[in-house]
């Protein structure tokens, strides 16, 4: 019997793979994910997976892409050394809940799609670019970059939530990882979520009782109101 659950092998068999093609990698971080990813499914995300054959030189181990009206989940991990750089100095015992985070910010980037609120604003709030510029050209790589840190922040909060959800624990440390990860990002640059994570510090400020995507609507109007 596969150790997988429904949720991965059906979005494994609409991409046209299969468990038994997989590496001990992609095994490993889809096995971590799976509770996510039942979770998606219970929510009629149209999720499906995709295994790259070959990673590229830029490419990062997961993503989340969209085509044709469906979320793409991409492992690029075959030839890809940030697939274990990822977790350098994080015991392998360890990484299981840092993949489960991951694969909760990928979700929440689908939810976001499939809500029809890609680049949205919350209600209430207004696009004011604060860029000079007489090219064109950059006014807009300016605008898609903050929309860009927007969706990241809102799933790196959703990533959070799902931790202080489902392991509580685990909390502080999945932050510590999450903020190490974003340390080194150019300032208000398209993953620097900082000032995101600072309001997330403590899982508890966090609603309580809310659906995971309710729960991250107001930190995440917070950070925008300091970010923009």
């Amino acid at each position: 019997m596969s150790k997988f659950p429904a949720a991965v092998l059906l979005s494994l068999a609409a991409a046209g793979a299969s468990a038994g093609q997989l590496t001990a990698t992609e095994t490993r971080w889809l096995t971590a994910g799976s509770p996510v990813l039942a979770y998606a499914k219970e929510l009629k995300l149209p999720i499906d997976i995709i295994v790259q054959p070959q990673a590229g030189p830029n490419d990062v181990p997961m993503a989340m892409g969209f085509a044709d009206g469906r979320c793409k989940l991409v492992l690029s991990m075959r030839g890809n050394p940030n697939a274990e750089s990822i977790f350098d100095g994080v015991p392998e015992a360890q990484q299981g809940v840092l993949i489960e985070a991951m694969t909760a910010h990928e979700v929440a980037h689908c939810w976001r799609y499939a809500q029809g609120s890609w680049h949205a604003l919350p209600s209430g709030f207004v696009e004011v670019g604060q860029e000079q510029s007489d090219s064109p050209e950059l006014l807009e790589l300016s605008k898609q970059m903050r929309e860009t840190r927007r969706e990241e922040a809102y799933s790196d909060l959703a990533a959070l939530a799902w931790t202080q959800r489902t392991h509580p624990g685990d909390y502080a440390r999945v932050h510590r990882w999450l903020e190490g990860v974003r340390a080194d990002q150019p300032s208000h640059g398209s993953h620097d979520t900082r000032a995101w994570l600072k309001l997330a510090g403590n899982g508890g400020q966090f609603a309580a009782g809310a659906s995971l995507f309710d729960q991250v609507k107001v930190l995440w109007s917070e950070g925008l109101l300091q970010s923009e």
